[in-house]
């Protein structure tokens, strides 16, 4: 290759795309913080004991053509055969405009957690319709904003039945007809927590006392239990809480368990409109009583007020979040599945409770009709009440049936050698029925014989409540209304295609198109978790590959794809290497040093995973106390099982005594676990193997381009050191995914949320080695250039050695307060004026902010926000000097909105452009807030988690 060439190739490789800063700025930026180059950066701000010595990877970048072409064929490796497999996930129908306009536009896919309530009441509203669909169908007052997967659901329930359960039992009765993997879940999160779980059939085998019962509606063979006998029995009988696993399209024609006694109802929403993906990423639910709205896991999304007495949105109870209570956390969830639960909301809003019915009318009576059909020819069901899933006794010929089925492209479930399960969903025709008639009986369909089928249902279990009646609902059901609706919401929020996110630890980075385009493929899009290996080889290939990718750059022997989170990986990481002690008979090791500056998921994951939190002192400077952790380390000698360290720290700077750290864990017989958290600011430069970790959970929706989609999805995969690897995760119906002694099943899929996997993939695949190790120099140059804009302004909190910082700052706004009457909220909010989201307030440090520019954003844009800032500071200082009065200025009064600005009354004693014009520049292109400052307290004291009535649209619009 000529040099003349190679340059050429050079400049159309991705990399120059994803890394904001051209050569010229970077340069400009080097010259300011007074080094030549990145590596003399590098050199400077990274502690020279953990840099690798070598090439961490030499993997050449693919072109965004190559890349394309490379997943097209993988994709085409995979088989999309007719499932009818079930089991949780049904072959479904996502309307084109929802896919076009929201699953793939990055309004929606790359918003942040709405946190910040005032730049999110899109999102909020979007939650809000998916929390009232849910309440509805269910028929319980209270509905949370979704959660991880059904399995994940079940286990939370069952640890929220046990909180609050009147019985002093540790014993849980799960219905036998539930989901496999369902059980398996529950069962690997219940071991940890001391609790037994007692699988049988509740009909005759639910005897003595339970905390809590589990049933299935339908069950996984898809007979409709009698739910007010079994639940009367658990309640009456056993003395529990009853949880009911319910399949949400069913619900739409059966009885609600909230109308038949239950007190929580978990499941999926993924056939409302999401791609089964290989499993997932998906939306469960949980709906429950009112009286559990202080328990519930997860987020709630409720109606409050802004400062004009406006109806306004937001997360409620934000202090319930489990994970904000530590040690004391009975949940570690941190995160949802919001952009998938947006999509199953505006699907039950675009076909409406009508349109809901026809779907699962259609699917009941072609399943009724294949039942008559199949006794007809000789074959026997299992049961004669159902919804959309039949169990055939198929007189051994199980073998053979299945043979026929997949020489037609068809999966069915192969129960038993003697039963085989196949479910219906609302992309079959007739043409599938005959199909499927024909594997079963070798004969063909006679449709006219089949008019008078009995419907599965029986009159006593049909829904006879209303169901989706708020207007929202009924209101956008043709496209040219839905697209409109969509757009509206839209542009109620600041995302990644607005402006920059500046939010510390969390990697709001460039989420490619070409990343994200082979989600929505069929060849991906299309096949389910469970399908037979060899019609999955492209996914497995890629799987593996990227598992290989993440072991390179972390230098891990190897790598769990199964948890769907962070927080999961948190749990996951834990609960292997408590597998290991517990193997080497060691199981007394128990406890878990974590640092004070640990986020919080931390100290909740450790308890899930039945640990005993000890916390461990920073000094000054945000590291590790040395001193302390060995007094600890020593203290708790053969209890010890592990420390959870973040690296760079979660104060923003790396520490230089980190090898120290792993060393005095592992000479006390500990085991170190690193979050990943930050990983942003070491791929391709050292590995965290060679630290001294022993597992980590990697965050793809951070580090590796996942998009946060609005608070989800999200995946964070486990690396492990070899003497780990046998008790990394498993699955009960894909023995392919981990070995078979590991520590059992923590997400509801063999590979989480598989459907999105290629978006890492592709990343790394373009960026190559030079292009990964790049972009993390990159990442820690922009961020080291923001502290040193804003450092004459508001100090820098913590520094590393030489005053660098890793990839993030820290920067201080606690003095304002004094000098001004000024809060770090004010400071937010008056952000949102200049069409910024706010940075992270508050953590770790009260009154402060963490800023993480990432990689991706260029030099234009990081001096736009430093303007702004420095734009604000200079205002706090007209308060300070009493221009402004301390109650009435342009940050205790932000954000503006239009309607403010447009108000015949303006009493303020700045003009109307300090508000709202604060820069020129935003007359070009300015972001309005949909509403004014939202009152926390208000929503707090008043809590309302349902769609508000038509009126309260009303006087909004007026």
């Amino acid at each position: 290759m000529t040099p003349e060439l190679e340059k050429l190739l050079q400049q159309d490789a991705f990399t120059r795309r994803h890394i904001g800063p051209g050569p010229d700025d970077q340069k400009a930026m080097l010259n300011m913080l007074g080094v030549s180059s990145l590596e003399e950066l590098i050199d400077r701000a990274v502690p020279k004991a953990i840099l690798a010595e070598d090439e961490i990877t030499t993997r050449e970048p693919l072109t965004e053509l190559q890349l394309s072409d490379h997943l097209w064929a993988l994709s085409n490796e995979n088989i999309v055969a007719r499932s009818y497999i079930g089991l949780g996930y049904n072959g479904t129908v996502l309307p084109g405009v929802i896919q076009r306009k929201v699953l793939e536009a990055p309004g929606w896919y790359t918003a942040y957690t709405p946190y910040q309530a005032e730049v999110s009441q899109g999102r909020l509203e979007a939650l809000l319709n998916f929390q009232q669909m849910i309440i509805d169908l269910t028929g319980m007052e209270l509905a949370n904003a979704s959660l991880l997967d059904e399995g994940t659901a079940a286990a939370e329930a069952m640890t929220l039945m046990k909180r609050l359960s009147p019985s002093a039992s540790d014993r849980l009765f799960v219905d036998a007809d539930t989901h496999p993997q369902t059980v398996a879940v529950i069962e690997t999160r219940a071991q940890p927590l001391g609790l037994e779980i007692v699988v049988g059939d509740p009909e005759i085998e639910m005897e003595g006392e339970y905390f809590g019962v589990l049933l299935s509606y339908p069950g996984s063979s898809g007979r409709i239990p009698d739910l007010p006998e079994l639940i009367s029995k658990a309640k009456n009988e056993a003395g529990a809480l009853v949880t009911v696993a319910a399949d949400i399209l069913s619900l739409v024609l059966l009885t609600p368990p909230g109308e038949l006694g239950a007190d929580i109802v978990v499941g999926s929403a993924q056939r409302f409109g999401v791609p089964m993906g290989f499993g997932g990423p998906h939306a469960a639910f949980m709906a429950t009583r009112d009286a559990f709205k202080r328990s519930i896991p997860g987020r709630i999304i409720g109606v409050s007020e802004d400062r004009f007495g406006k109806p306004a949105l937001r997360m409620a109870l934000q202090t319930r979040e489990q994970h904000i209570r530590r040690d004391k956390a009975t949940s570690n969830i941190c995160t949802a599945q919001v952009l998938l639960a947006v999509i199953s909301g505006f699907y039950a809003v675009y076909h409406g409770p009508v349109g809901l019915k026809t779907i699962a009318r259609r699917v009941h009576r072609m399943t009724a009709m294949l039942a008559k059909a199949i006794t007809g020819a000789g074959l026997r069901l299992a049961h004669h009440q159902f919804f959309d899933r039949l169990t055939v006794h198929t007189h051994d010929k199980t073998g053979e049936i299945v043979a026929r089925a997949l020489a037609k492209g068809i999966n069915l479930h192969r129960v038993d050698e003697r039963h085989i399960a196949f479910s219906l969903d609302e992309t079959v025709t007739p043409q599938d029925m005959h199909d499927l008639f024909v594997v079963l009986t070798g004969h063909d369909l006679a449709f006219e014989e089949l008019e008078d089928a009995p419907d599965g249902i029986p009159d006593k279990f049909r829904r006879t409540s209303p169901f989706l009646t708020h207007p929202v609902f009924n209101s956008y059901h043709s496209e040219t209304e839905m697209l409109r609706y969509l757009r509206l919401l839209e542009n109620k929020d600041i995302a990644l295609n607005r402006s920059m996110i500046p939010l510390g630890s969390c990697t709001m980075k460039l989420n490619a198109t070409t990343e994200m385009d082979p989600v929505t493929w069929t060849g991906f899009a299309n096949i389910h978790p469970f399908a037979p290996r060899d019609q999955v080889l492209g996914y497995l290939e890629m799987i593996f590959g990227l598992e290989e990718m993440l072991e390179e750059l972390t230098g891990f022997y190897d790598v769990s794809m199964q948890p769907n989170a962070g927080s999961q990986g948190e749990y996951a990481g834990l609960l292997t290497i408590r597998s290991y002690h517990e193997a080497r008979g060691e199981g007394e090791r128990n406890v878990c040093l974590i640092p004070s500056s640990a986020h919080g998921t931390n100290p909740a994951s450790a308890v899930l995973a039945g640990m005993e939190v000890v916390v461990v002192k920073c000094d000054n400077h945000g590291n590790i106390d040395l001193a302390d952790l060995e007094e600890k380390a020593s203290a708790h000698g053969e209890r010890l099982a592990a420390l959870m360290v973040t690296y760079p720290s979660t104060h923003g700077v790396f520490e230089t005594e980190i090898k120290t750290i792993c060393q005095i864990v592992h000479d006390h017989g500990g085991q170190v676990y690193m979050d990943g958290a930050n990983f942003n600011a070491l791929v391709g430069i050292c590995r965290p193997a060679d630290i001294g970790a022993d597992v980590m959970h990697m965050n793809l929706h951070k580090t590796f381009c996942i998009p946060h989609g609005g608070g989800g999805p999200g995946m964070g995969p486990i690396g492990c050191q070899e003497h780990l690897a046998p008790y990394l995760p498993g699955h009960p119906l894909n023995p392919d995914c981990g070995p078979d002694q590991g520590l059992g099943t923590v997400s509801a899929a063999p590979y989480g949320s598989a459907g999105i996997l290629p978006i890492s993939y592709a990343y790394i695949a373009m960026m190559g080695g030079p292009g990964l190790k790049k972009a993390t120099q990159v990442a820690i140059l922009n961020a080291n250039y923001i502290a040193k804009r804003l450092a004459p302004h508001f100090p820098i909190v913590y520094t590393g050695k030489g005053g660098w910082i890793a990839h993030e700052c820290i920067i201080d706004l606690r003095q304002l307060k004094e000098e001004a009457g000024i809060t770090v909220d004010d400071v937010a909010k008056r952000l949102i004026d200049y069409g910024f989201h706010a940075p992270t307030m508050s953590w770790p440090v009260a009154g402060t902010m963490m800023i993480e520019p990432t990689e991706s954003e260029d030099k234009i844009e990081l001096d736009r926000f430093c303007d702004a800032m420095i734009a604000i500071r200079k205002e706090i200082e007209q308060v300070a000097k009493g221009v402004w009065p301390a109650d009435d200025n342009p940050l205790v009064n932000a954000p503006h909105p239009a309607e403010e600005l447009t108000a015949d009354e303006w009493d303020h004693p700045y003009s109307r452009e300090v508000a709202c014009f604060p820069v020129a520049s935003l007359r070009a292109d300015k972001y309005w807030p949909p509403v004014g400052r939202v009152d926390n307290v208000a929503g707090d004291r008043h809590l309302v988690c349902t769609c508000p009535p038509i009126e309260a649209y009303q006087q909004a619009a007026e």
